[in-house]
C-alpha cells in the first residue's frame, strides 16, 4: 500500500474515511460515529505513515500492532483497513449485519488486520502491555500502539496497566488518548473528571505528549518522539472533537452511539462532498 507524509493526501484520505464511517453506520442503522470521527487523523497517520504493516499479509509476524481499546469506535478502524487494502471497501456496508466479519466491536479472529478483540472497555492497555512483553521475549522490534477513549480511562484496569508499562520499561508501547472530552452520558468533567490528565500519566512514569489530534504535523512529531524515547512508554494525549468533520455532530454527546437520520445524512454528505474520487 502507499505510505506518505503528504498532508494534502492524508487529508483527502481522512475525509473519505469520515464518509465511510457515516455511510457504514447509516447502512447498519446503528453504531458509534461520534468517537470514530474524532480518531480519524491519528489512525490515518498510523496506517499511512507510521506503522509497518502489510495489507496483503495481515499476520506478518514483524508488523506493528494496533489495539483499538475503545472498540465501539470500530467504524474508523474498519474504514482505514478497507481503504488500506485489507478487504474490499464494499464490505463496509455490512457493518453490524448478521454473518458479517465487521461486527459492532472488533474481532481479531474474523477481521483481516484486527489485532485485538474488543468488548468491555478498559482492557486494551493491558493487552498492549502483553504484546509488548511478547515482542521483548521474542527479540522482535515491532511496536504496539493502543488507542484509549477518555471515558474509558475512568476505569481502574487502565491505571493498573498504566503502572505496569513503566515498571517493565515498555518503550515499545505507545498509548494514544482520543481526548474528545465526551462520553455517552455527557462531558467527562461532569461525570468523572480526568484533569490534570497530563500530570496523572507523568506521575505513573510515562513520557507524556499533548497535541491537537487533528493536526497531522503535530501527530507526526509526537509519534517520532514516542519512537525515539527509550526506557519508558509514551502516551500521546490527543485533543480532539467528537463528531469532527460534520458541523452539527461536533462536540455533541448525542452522536456517541447514534447513526444519522436520512435528512442528517444528506447534510453530512454535502459538507463532506469534496472527497478523494
Amino acid at each position: 500500500m502507499e505510505k506518505t507524509t503528504d498532508i494534502s493526501r492524508l487529508k483527502e484520505i481522512a475525509r473519505q474515511i469520515r464518509i465511510d464511517i457515516l455511510e457504514s453506520t447509516f447502512a447498519a442503522g446503528s453504531g458509534h460515529p461520534g468517537g470514530s470521527m474524532s480518531a480519524v487523523e491519528v489512525i490515518v497517520a498510523l496506517y499511512w505513515s507510521e506503522m509497518n504493516h502489510r495489507p496483503d499479509e495481515p499476520h506478518w509476524p514483524d508488523r506493528d500492532r494496533f489495539v483499538l481499546s475503545k472498540g465501539h469506535a470500530c467504524p474508523v478502524l474498519y474504514a482505514a483497513l478497507a481503504r488500506a487494502g485489507y478487504f474490499a471497501v464494499k464490505e463496509l456496508k455490512n457493518l453490524r449485519k448478521l454473518g458479517s466479519f465487521l461486527q459492532g466491536h472488533t474481532d481479531m479472529l474474523k477481521t483481516p488486520g484486527v489485532d485485538f478483540s474488543a468488548g468491555s472497555l478498559g482492557m486494551g492497555l493491558s493487552f498492549a502491555n502483553g504484546v509488548a512483553l511478547a515482542a521483548r521475549l521474542d527479540k522482535k522490534d515491532y511496536r504496539t500502539y493502543v488507542m484509549l477513549g477518555d471515558g474509558e480511562v475512568q476505569e481502574g484496569q487502565i491505571w493498573e496497566a498504566a503502572m505496569t508499562a513503566p515498571h517493565r520499561k515498555l518503550d515499545n508501547v505507545c498509548a494514544i488518548l482520543d481526548y474528545n472530552k465526551l462520553q455517552i452520558d455527557g462531558f467527562n468533567k461532569d461525570i468523572k473528571g480526568l484533569e490534570p490528565i497530563d500530570e496523572k500519566w507523568a506521575a505513573f512514569g510515562w513520557h507524556v505528549i499533548r497535541i491537537d489530534g487533528h493536526d497531522f504535523e503535530a501527530i507526526f512529531k509526537a509519534l517520532d518522539s514516542a519512537r525515539t524515547t527509550k526506557g519508558k512508554p509514551t502516551i500521546i494525549i490527543a485533543d480532539t472533537l467528537k463528531g469532527k468533520g460534520v458541523s452539527f455532530m461536533e462536540n455533541q454527546a448525542g452522536f456517541h452511539g447514534r447513526c444519522l437520520k436520512p435528512d442528517e445524512m444528506e447534510k453530512a454528505r454535502e459538507e463532506l462532498k469534496e472527497v478523494l474520487k
